[in-house]
């Protein structure tokens, strides 16, 4: 099979088509893929580094206001279509994936123009816009949360779950948390809010430490690089001795499987990771999201039983050690989440997905 994906702008589009690839290539090593994305977005570090093929087109995305620089958009639009169009035909793909964000509009456009099989892979519950508009030229259209199927054309709509899923599913305790400095037989949380942290988790964590301090178990709690320094050089007491602060943790999924519950985000990858590994959590979606998706990824797994939510606006220490307190003291209720949890995910996502390709490969 020769694939071309296209995605990027966040690590929610990045990471699922990693883990595709990395399903294809096992299944089978000839697989040939190209990445396509942009040179300004993450997925320009983060696909070379992961060993994948990788060129770039010139884009942006529209602005949502009424802008001048929405003409230049359209311009480049029209552009890396072109470009698209040369990379497609230089590489002869049997199939194009666009895993979402703004560069793979013009490339799945460009393939569907080109009669080459097309599919799209929605992560989130609400789809994303540029998701919406190649919904009309594509042939699938892969979803993760069922209420993202009222967006597009009921023909071409599948539930495969995500890719990410998958890649995690497998993962077993490899002592990571000792490596850490923290206990391996104490109950743990992670409190996380993102690669680049979240201020007002961060901020609700700290005010939390006075009722973290006398617990028996541990807090591993991680702010994000950007806000480690200013929160080391502000705190007023000392770290109780059952919490670690850290900045980053490169290889956090190595350490998932070895926490008691989550706290963290809403975003699909970090969903697919939790609902993989059956871990109850405490969701604190982004408002800062488009149409406050990430609200409604949590309210799925909510509404199942498998997690519990807080909103941003309601947050405080309080409430967030209060929550962190009864699931760390609730062992038949950590049970119950975990198995709605593991219910509520798709594990073979990436089976589901290479399957659908090879369909549209045969139809061609």
């Amino acid at each position: 099979m020769r694939i071309l994906i296209s995605g990027g702008g966040t690590g929610g589009h990045i990471y699922p088509a990693l883990a595709l690839i990395e399903t294809l290539k096992k299944d089978d090593p000839a697989t040939e893929v190209l990445y396509v994305g942009t040179h300004k977005g993450l997925e320009s570090k983060i696909v070379p580094a992961a060993g994948v093929a990788f060129q770039t087109i010139k884009i942006q995305g529209f602005k949502r206001s009424l802008s001048l620089e929405n003409f230049k958009t359209i311009y480049l639009f029209l552009k890396s279509v072109h470009d698209a169009k040369r990379i497609i035909r230089q590489f002869k793909p049997d199939v194009v994936v666009g895993t979402g964000g703004y560069v793979c509009g013009a490339v799945v456009y460009a393939a569907a123009k080109m009669k080459i099989p097309t599919f799209i892979h929605e992560q989130n519950s609400i789809a994303g816009i540029t998701n919406k508009f190649l919904s009309h030229f594509v042939d699938k259209i892969g979803i993760c949360f069922a209420q993202a199927a009222a967006e597009f054309p009921a023909a071409k709509v599948v539930f495969t779950g995500n890719p990410r899923a998958q890649q995690v599913a497998g993962i077993k305790p490899s002592g990571r948390l000792q490596e850490l400095g923290l206990s391996a037989t104490k109950k743990t949380v992670l409190i996380f809010g993102g690669s680049r942290g979240a201020r007002r988790i961060n901020e609700a964590t700290i005010a939390a430490f006075e009722y973290f301090a006398e617990k028996e178990y541990q807090v591993l709690f991680v702010t994000g690089s950007v806000h480690y320094q200013k929160i080391m050089d502000e705190l007023k007491t000392p770290v109780p001795q059952n919490i670690l602060i850290k900045p980053y943790i490169p290889d956090m999924p190595a350490i998932l499987p070895e926490v008691t519950c989550i706290v963290g985000r809403a975003g699909a990858t970090s969903l697919a990771e939790i609902t993989a590994l059956g871990i109850p959590s405490v969701l604190i979606p982004s408002p800062y999201v488009t149409h406050d998706h990430q609200t409604h990824n949590a309210q799925s797994l909510v509404t199942v039983g498998a997690a519990k939510m807080i909103t941003e606006a309601d947050l405080t220490g309080v409430k967030l050690a209060d929550a962190v307190d009864e699931l760390l003291r609730n062992d038949q209720l950590r049970m119950e989440m975990s198995a709605k949890a593991r219910a509520a995910g798709v594990p073979d996502a990436a089976t589901r997905i290479e399957q659908l390709l090879q369909q549209l490969i045969a139809k061609k």
